[in-house]
């Protein structure tokens, strides 16, 4: 190969005046991870907020930062006099109202007695009513004192009736005095949990993180309940927050690796899992980013609270794949078009991948992959090339003219046909396929440009199609370049143009 390269370095030799060098570099073999870059910060897991729910003068403080406490450990008092007061009073108001409830029963026992002898009275005037009747008809007693007798009977039904009218009410009063009671013992049982919260505990077992008040201090809880301490239930088991741009949220999923340094500890790297990507977008001066959260494990409680992180996330990993450096597809020879947005050659983007088939020589190498990762065999890979073909003819059958609804159009085909693959596959391949397709999440396929010296004057370009990159070097998906090839990196000054075509010619 160096002797190959040394030849190329000569392809000028004889006709051309003192020519710019160009650098080359070879196509290689090896690992390629593709990573997104943020910065976070470091917080417990869980942090609790320990507040006051009662007003007053912080009487005692019994914990300080960083003490260690355990659930329910006494870590400050509320001057409790007041409290102390409301309760004897509250036991006093009870007293009062069971005396009251007292009274009303023995009143309701007195209005029984009078209902009762109403209706023995009613009952003697009826006896007399019947008697006077049996007179009357043998003509004993007269028919005005018949008439006095019934009159009597009346009043007597009435006397009844008020009596137990008056009975009814008392038997209100006594309810409303049981009422009056359960009333005032609620009123002290509220005193007393008002008293028992002048004693701030400890909610959970942790270390002190944060202290706002000291002795003496007074706190008002009206409005909310005011934070007196911080408490990390456990700091060898935190957490990074880290904020995600929302171009590069699409690329992080749960369960991918990330690694992450603090600037206090240069030169060690901590390493976690994303355990959550939160929805709730966050804008800051028009830039909308999102939370991704990542374990961090901290058994040596190294880590402290608050710690600003440098993150990298692996969204992406290959290995032992052909890599092009990226200096290649930056490089153009003088007077060569620089691609645009509009072309449709080497600036085009795809979404070929391999979870998600696309077509030609990527559908070939998906196929492959999936062979090979999965274990397909011979009846699965003549299904999977059907699938395959049927999704490609779809996508170049869509009649849209609307860029975005075709892509939109194109993905769902694509999405449908990963399902379509996931059922000709068994419970294992499928889920090392969705293993798969979670890694391939927000990765897209491009399309490139490279320059290769041809033993002409001029360097032959060379059509690419690009995988993932680190930055530095870049999967090369499929071209004609093989391992070894030579690639144009860079150029070493002004090249000279051929005379008579205005050429761009090249000494290397």
């Amino acid at each position: 190969m160096a002797l190959a390269i040394a030849g190329a370095a000569y392809w000028y030799f004889g006709s051309a005046p003192a020519q710019s060098a160009v650098r080359l570099a070879n196509i290689e073999r090896g690992n390629v991870v593709a990573a997104v870059s943020s910065t976070g910060t470091l917080n417990p897991v869980v942090s609790v907020q320990v507040g006051s729910q009662v007003s007053g003068q912080v009487k005692e403080i019994f914990a300080d930062y960083n003490s260690v406490v355990k659930s329910g450990d006494v870590i400050a008092r509320i001057d409790p006099e007041s409290f102390v007061l409301r309760v004897n009073q509250a036991m006093s108001d009870l007293e009062a109202a069971r005396a009251t409830a007292l009274t009303q029963r023995a009143n309701v026992a007195a209005l029984q007695a009078e209902v009762s002898r109403a209706q023995v009275a009613y009952a003697e005037t009826e006896r007399d009513l019947k008697r006077n009747q049996m007179l009357v008809e043998k003509g004993f007693v007269s028919q005005a004192a018949l008439e006095k007798t019934q009159s009597a009977v009346a009043i007597a039904a009435e006397q009844v009736k008020t009596a137990q009218a008056q009975r009814a009410v008392g038997d209100a009063q006594i309810r409303n005095g049981e009422a009056l009671v359960k009333q005032r013992e609620s009123q002290l049982a509220q005193a007393k949990v008002d008293l028992e919260r002048t004693t701030i505990r400890a909610p959970v077992d942790g270390i002190v993180i944060s202290r706002s008040v000291d002795a003496g201090q007074t706190v008002a809880a009206s409005l909310q309940a005011p934070t007196l301490f911080l408490i990390a239930r456990n700091l060898t088991d935190m957490q990074v927050e880290a904020s995600i741009d929302e171009s590069e949220i699409g690329r992080i999923a749960i369960g991918q690796e990330a690694t992450f340094t603090v600037d206090s500890f240069p030169g060690r790297t901590f390493r976690g899992k994303i355990t959550q990507v939160r929805k709730a977008a966050l804008v800051v001066q028009n830039v909308v980013t999102y939370m991704a959260i990542i374990s961090a494990p901290n058994p040596d409680l190294t880590l402290l609270p608050g710690m600003t992180t440098n993150v990298r996330i692996t969204v992406a990993n290959r290995d032992q794949v052909l890599r092009v450096p990226n200096a290649a597809l930056r490089y153009r020879p003088p007077g060569a078009a620089t691609p645009t947005k509009n072309d449709k050659g080497p600036a085009q983007k795809g979404t070929e991948s391999a979870a998600a088939p696309g077509s030609g020589g990527q559908a070939q190498a998906t196929r492959e992959r999936l062979t090979q990762e999965l274990g397909l065999s011979a009846e699965q890979q003549a299904k999977l090339e059907a699938i395959q073909k049927s999704t490609a003819e779809k996508i170049a059958a869509l009649s849209v003219d609307d860029p975005a609804q075709r892509k939109k159009e194109a993905g769902r085909l694509r999405a449908q046909s990963r399902t379509e693959i996931a059922a000709i596959l068994n419970d294992e391949q499928r889920k090392r396929y969705e293993a798969l397709a979670a890694e391939q999440r927000g990765v897209t396929t491009t399309r490139g440009t490279v320059w290769v010296p041809d033993g002409s004057r001029t360097p032959k370009s060379v059509s690419v199609r690009l995988g993932i990159s680190d930055g530095t070097v870049t999967e090369l998906l499929g071209s004609e370049l093989k391992e070894g090839d030579a690639v144009i990196v860079g150029g070493g000054g002004a090249a000279k143009a051929d005379a008579k075509s205005n050429t761009p010619r090249f000494g290397f």
